[in-house]
């Protein structure tokens, strides 16, 4: 497993667009799944313990922001052939684990984790109702193996300033997780 942190995406930035499918083959389009509301962005994957480790909290929390508008996707960038455990098939076996309510994409070619440079999961980009960032980085302080508790403070704030109209906190910290499985040739330029 490499930690690695997320690369900070500048705020103010449009939210790139994307059709992708999730794994039963229906595709979704970003502007279309959230079209003139706040939208999260989550680049997720299967076997990530980072992810494990908030995969309940992560359902709990989307469900809350579903109910108050905020558009919800997850994106699996991963190289499925040298991480078999993130395909597509698993894919709908840990959605349904954890009983996520939104949509788990699949980006197979990593051109939407490359335009949103995307560079661990858990990422997170909530953009809001003009599809401007607003807040990229962190659930919470909690880690893998630490004593602090999953809660998703952090992105849970900026969620409600944007609900209410404010900016989210300026103190935005980057998320960290499992470096995103780049296909062989493939890796982003981004991180030099």
């Amino acid at each position: 497993m490499v930690s690695v942190n997320s690369t900070m995406l500048a705020l103010g930035t449009r939210a790139p667009d994307f059709t992708l499918p999730d794994p039963r083959g229906q595709l979704w389009r970003l502007e279309e799944h959230a079209a003139d509301r706040p939208v999260l962005v989550a680049f997720i994957c299967n076997h990530c313990p980072y992810v494990k480790h908030i995969g309940h909290e992560l359902a709990r929390a989307t469900r809350r922001w579903l109910d108050i508008g905020v558009g919800v996707v997850g994106i699996n960038s991963n190289d499925v052939d040298t991480h078999p455990d993130d395909a597509p098939d698993k894919m709908l076996m840990t959605a349904a684990e954890y009983a996520w309510p939104f949509p788990y994409l699949i980006d197979d070619d990593q051109s939407v984790a490359r335009a949103y440079r995307a560079a661990c999961t858990p990422d997170f980009f909530l953009f809001d109702d003009g599809h401007r960032l607003v807040y990229r980085g962190q659930f919470d302080d909690s880690r893998p193996r630490s004593d602090v508790p999953v809660t998703g403070a952090d992105l849970e704030a900026a969620v409600q300033a944007v609900r209410e109209g404010r900016e989210p906190p300026a103190d935005q910290r980057p998320s960290m997780g499992c470096n995103i499985k780049w296909k062989p040739g493939n890796e982003p330029d981004y991180f030099g």
